[in-house]
């Protein structure tokens, strides 16, 4: 099972909502649910994806390893900790979701227990095209994916390009970027939307799927939800797609890394 290209984004999603919210996706559609050690989030997650009655081989769980944990020792038990939380025998990908100054034996570990057959697929998050290019020296099994920051205002177009050139997915978090009502109002998004019956949160989220991003939106509203997953039944033209280019800031929303 190859990652799904839209995902369900957990962050700041806690206790029975999170649950909910999890439960929700699933029963929408979603197959692929995003979380983290740093949400303290995963043993709600395990408990949505247990009492969602789907099969364990349909859903992709992503989860990432942070802080304290940063040795090859902690980020094995880390992982560990992570499988019991959730309730899983094994999981579909770990990131080290930052670039800890350790993060070359951090995925050491990662890649023995890849190798052991209790992890997928291996990644990270947030790495530059430095600390990219000194773990593919310092590595065996090359990342799966790198999860960063991209949306319609912070494309990393060349960033971007330089990954797949690797043959290493992008995942985007924060597809919707900081401030969703940026988009909402953006009256470039607006026209283009009118052309195919769409809102411009979706017309947002088809520009990444078209440039091969897998995306992780969050929402708790179901109606949202659908609306997030309701956007494989068209195709934006190259015209739409060079308009859209042109909102690009080059610039973080979020300012913490880069």
């Amino acid at each position: 099972m190859d990652i799904p290209q839209i995902g369900f984004g957990t962050w700041t999603l806690k206790g029975k909502e999170c649950i909910e919210a999890v439960k929700e996706a699933i029963l929408l559609g979603y197959r692929h649910i995003d979380t983290a050690q740093m949400y303290g989030n995963e043993i709600e997650v395990g408990k949505a994806i247990k009492e969602s009655n789907i099969n364990r081989k349909d859903i992709f769980i992503t989860t990432k390893i942070c802080a304290p944990n940063t040795t090859y020792e902690l980020t094995k038990k880390a992982v560990f900790q992570s499988l019991e939380n959730l309730g899983l025998d094994y999981i579909d990908l770990v990131l080290i979701h930052e670039p800890y100054s350790t993060f070359t034996e951090m995925y050491k570990a990662l890649e023995e227990l890849k190798n052991k057959g209790i992890i997928r697929f291996i990644g990270v998050s947030n790495f530059n095209k430095q600390e990219i290019l000194k773990l593919l020296k310092n590595c065996a099994i090359k990342p799966y994916v790198n999860q960063i920051e991209m949306h319609i205002f912070y494309q990393q177009e060349n960033y971007r390009s330089f990954l797949h050139e690797l043959g290493i997915r992008v995942v985007a978090w924060s597809p919707l970027c900081a401030n969703p009502k940026e988009i909402i109002d953006n009256l470039i998004l607006t026209d283009i939307s009118r052309k195919y019956y769409k809102s411009n949160v979706q017309i947002a989220l088809k520009f990444l799927l078209q440039n091969d991003v897998v995306i992780i939106p969050k929402t708790i509203h179901k109606d949202r939800m659908k609306e997030n997953l309701n956007i494989m039944d068209f195709s934006l033209s190259n015209e739409d797609i060079e308009k859209i280019k042109l909102l690009d800031q080059n610039k973080s929303k979020f300012g913490w890394y880069y």
